[in-house]
């Protein structure tokens, strides 16, 4: 059953938006769970990922690993994590691309402008 009126439902539209969206839905698009404490402190559940966060990959060949994010790589949909890299054989290491959806948030970064989404996503969640 539709929801809103104002999105589609097709495939097609879907999957094109997806692909085509710009960086700044892709910001939002590429969210990440916030770990069980952190829930519970801020009243959040999830938050767009940025760069120095510390993230666990809980799915995946990775699961278990943990580290910083290196790099957001918003037109790939892929998140770096420090020392999660692969060799290539004219033996150059490569970072391994990991979408956030399969990371778990377990240390944010927190400035200004990060603290006033928590604050607003916080409040929200309070109301209801």
């Amino acid at each position: 059953m539709k929801f809103s009126t104002d999105v589609s439902s097709s495939r097609r539209k879907c999957r094109k938006a997806h692909f085509t969206a710009p960086s700044h839905i892709r910001q939002k698009i590429m969210s990440a769970p916030l770990s069980k404490e952190l829930r519970e402190k801020h009243s959040v559940r999830a938050m767009p990922i940025r760069r120095d966060d510390e993230v666990t990959v809980v799915r995946g060949t990775y699961k278990g690993r943990e580290g910083k994010v290196v790099q957001v790589y918003r037109k790939k949909y892929v998140i770096h994590i420090e020392r999660i890299t692969r060799e290539k054989a004219n033996g150059a290491t490569v970072p391994i691309g990991i979408h956030p959806s399969n990371v778990v948030i377990n240390k944010l970064k927190v400035d200004h402008s990060r603290q006033a989404v928590i604050d607003r996503k916080g409040k929200k969640a309070m109301e209801q």
